[in-house]
């Protein structure tokens, strides 16, 4: 009786992922790509994520510290940034990505800024989310297919 809570449990924080626009179909898809030979994979490809991104991260972090900023230099660690983030589901982050990449297309310092700042929020927030959700589902073990979000 206590997996079927278990299960249900981790169902409400995969569906609350959907719910609050942290994830989309793209999540789904790589779900579906999971299977009882490697049961780990969607958490082993958030897990590559995490740790390609946070070099882009710091390399942004880096760049944004620059005076004058280049534009072209930030625009293509945003770029690889968006390709990663979009490639997993991270649907708030890849659209931060968008907007920050808008506000070096028009060279705009204080906007890149900003969604760098608001973009390092949603991204430390869809992890530590992520990371509940495959904590759980871990100790749950084993369960079926991926099911589309309601």
């Amino acid at each position: 009786m206590e997996i079927n809570q278990t299960r249900r449990q981790i169902a409400g924080m995969r569906q609350s992922l959907f719910d609050q626009g942290l994830v989309d179909e793209q999540f789904v898809q790589l779900e579906e790509l999971q299977d009882d030979a490697n049961p780990n994979f969607v958490e082993e490809v958030a897990t590559l994520y995490y740790r390609d991104s946070s070099r882009l991260i710091q390399n942004l972090d880096q760049a944004l510290e620059k005076s004058p900023l280049d534009f072209n230099k930030l625009d293509n660690y945003m770029h690889q940034l968006k390709g990663s983030s979009s490639s997993i589901g991270a649907k708030k982050v890849k659209a931060e990505c968008t907007h920050f990449k808008e506000y070096c297309r028009t060279a705009n310092r204080e906007g890149c800024m900003r969604s760098f700042q608001q973009l390092k929020k949603e991204y430390v927030l869809l992890k530590k989310k992520l990371e509940a959700y495959f904590q759980m589902a871990r100790q749950a073990g084993p369960s079926n297919a991926a099911c589309r979000p309601k």
